[in-house]
């Protein structure tokens, strides 16, 4: 029987020959042959590793070749170019984009400047000892390596793979190493973590393959009365780690918006 080693690298071989014909219409049955295995066993096999399908897997790598295309602005002809990486349409690459990105594409490129530019300008405020703690709880205690500056983005997402908005998320800087989700809605979570230096290059905050990255090491399953404390150990990428697709910048312009607007509310209301 295979041992893990053997099972990772045959994933990396799936994985790579994805990247390789994105332009093709891909199946598991396909990459199971390419690898020896029966598609049952593939399956399994890639979704031990990777923590979703090969199916699922494909399109994330789509959308990180599609993100690259908006962001690289010498891209002469984006239909031409999605046509390469396995879109038929631009309405079909819209509608995906925006469900796995949290944006649509022409959002995308317009935003990239000014998402930059204000994870430049970002320092976080909260206190900890202020925050108001409302069970469900969980603790989150973040370890990376030394001399790394800039921001983690902390999120409990429904499946192990950061291509939606997490129930709950946060970021906080290479000065802090905890942070702590309160109220959290009940559910099963991953929690998952993802690092960006600071930069001059506005594509280093969006095109995420090469960020530093963990999570928790189990399930976690929030139920009314769990208090839970995870560790997450932040790594450089794995070969068979999957894809960063939610614009993590963006979620936290949003959330420092609405604390704005709330803060806002409660001034104009005691003035009233």
């Amino acid at each position: 029987m295979p041992n893990s080693n053997d099972q990772s690298r045959t994933v990396v071989t799936a994985i790579e020959y994805m990247k390789k014909h994105l332009e093709e219409e891909i199946t598991s049955e396909e990459l199971a042959s390419l690898v020896g295995y029966s598609p049952y066993h593939f399956s399994r096999v890639f979704k031990g590793i990777t923590g979703i399908s090969p199916r699922h897997y494909l399109s994330a790598l789509r959308i990180e070749a599609g993100k690259k295309i908006l962001v690289d602005a010498s891209s002469s002809s984006i239909l031409k170019t999605l046509l390469l990486i396995g879109f038929r349409s631009i309405g079909t690459f819209s509608t995906k984009f925006k469900q796995f990105v949290g944006l649509s594409p022409k959002q995308f490129q317009l935003r990239t400047d000014d998402l930059h530019q204000f994870i430049n300008h970002f320092e976080r405020q909260d206190k900890l000892e202020a925050i108001k703690l409302t069970p469900p709880v969980i603790s989150c205690h973040l370890e990376f390596p030394k001399g790394f500056k800039g921001l983690i983005f902390i999120g409990l997402f429904p499946r192990p793979i950061p291509d939606q908005r997490p129930v709950a998320g946060t970021a906080i800087t290479h000065n802090q190493t905890n942070c702590v989700f309160s109220a959290v809605p009940l559910g099963t979570y991953y929690v998952l973590a993802a690092a960006l230096p600071l930069s001059f290059h506005p594509k280093d905050y969006f095109l995420l393959d090469k960020s530093l990255r963990g999570k928790s090491d189990h399930v976690i399953e929030v139920t009314e009365r769990t208090e839970a404390e995870v560790k997450i150990r932040l790594r450089d990428p794995l070969p068979y780690d999957p894809p960063i697709l939610i614009n993590l910048p963006q979620l936290l312009f949003e959330k420092e918006k609405n604390k704005a607007n709330l803060k806002k509310f409660f001034i104009i209301f005691l003035l009233n």
